[in-house]
């Protein structure tokens, strides 16, 4: 579906800021060298293993964080985590992590980014203020072959359970030529959530099955990620990365929204690698 360039720039110009955004460097138009806001990285291990993963690559390069925490003493909020899958290591031992951030913090914002499969919401409960679940397919079959795990059904069902305990939000990597056509039926399951996070897709050469399957061109088309960011708006409550989204603002300022879609991001990644500092562990 072709969609009038009016009908984007008017898309991005009211489009929020994801709430896990806020408080983010990349968001603050006077940081000269934004970094993500501080994160508590549990493990590096996963039980998953999709075919797009950087945490894999890091692990792979030596460069995968150690477990702690990485960043500002003064946080506002803290993202659990980054790197791995937190839930690895048991949602009761989660929930204890974030009561002892919020006693050594104070009122900061815990978000928890994980894969769904293995949180319990009923333990978990509103415990965190943003659960991020990670959902790249809209059926079993395409789940298994992204993840190569059979949990599509338990990701689904979480993502409900969650849902009603704290504020949801379903994080869908786009990947043209993989996940592309069955966008639409992860944004009705999204729907039941607060936010559909469409993320643009940072590419690594070592993940070798991902590019046997890619297509490269249209996952650097930003006019491509766009337009399928406001076709799903018509189902869920889209948002995009702030930092890019506040990059496409100061573009508009300058240029014309057709230019705009003309545009090609550099999606090819090096190792990825934590900018932050470490600075202690929750025993």
């Amino acid at each position: 579906m072709i969609v009038n360039v009016a009908e984007i720039k008017k898309f991005l110009e009211s489009l929020p800021y994801p709430k896990h955004c806020i408080h983010c460097e990349g968001t603050d138009e006077n940081a000269e060298n934004p970094v993500h806001h501080p994160s508590y990285e549990v493990t590096p291990s996963c039980n998953l293993r999709c075919i797009f993963c950087y945490s894999r690559v890091a692990q792979l390069k030596g460069t995968a964080p150690k477990p702690g925490y990485y960043g500002s003493l003064n946080p506002k909020a803290i993202t659990i985590s980054q790197y791995g899958e937190p839930f690895v290591v048991g949602t009761s031992r989660v929930v204890e992590i974030i009561r002892k951030l919020r006693e050594r913090f104070g009122e900061v914002r815990i978000d928890i980014q994980t894969n769904g499969t293995l949180l319990e919401p009923e333990i978990l409960g509103s415990e965190a203020d943003i659960v991020m679940i990670s959902l790249d397919a809209g059926s079993r079959e395409s789940y298994a072959e992204i993840t190569g795990k059979d949990f599509f059904e338990r990701v689904v069902k979480n993502i409900e359970k969650m849902s009603e305990h704290t504020y949801t939000v379903v994080r869908t990597v786009f990947m043209p030529g993989i996940n592309d056509e069955e966008l639409e039926r992860i944004a009705e399951i999204a729907s039941q959530a607060d936010e559909l996070f469409l993320q643009p897709l940072s590419i690594y050469r070592e993940n070798t099955e991902l590019l046997k399957r890619l297509d490269v061109e249209r996952a650097e088309s930003l006019g491509d990620y766009l337009q399928t960011a406001y076709r799903l708006s018509e189902i869920a409550s889209v948002r995009i990365p702030g930092c890019l989204l506040l990059n496409m603002r100061w573009f508009l300022r300058e240029f014309e929204i057709g230019e705009l879609m003309l545009v090609k991001r550099d999606a090819f990644g090096s190792v990825p690698m934590m900018q932050r500092r470490w600075q202690f562990i929750i025993e």
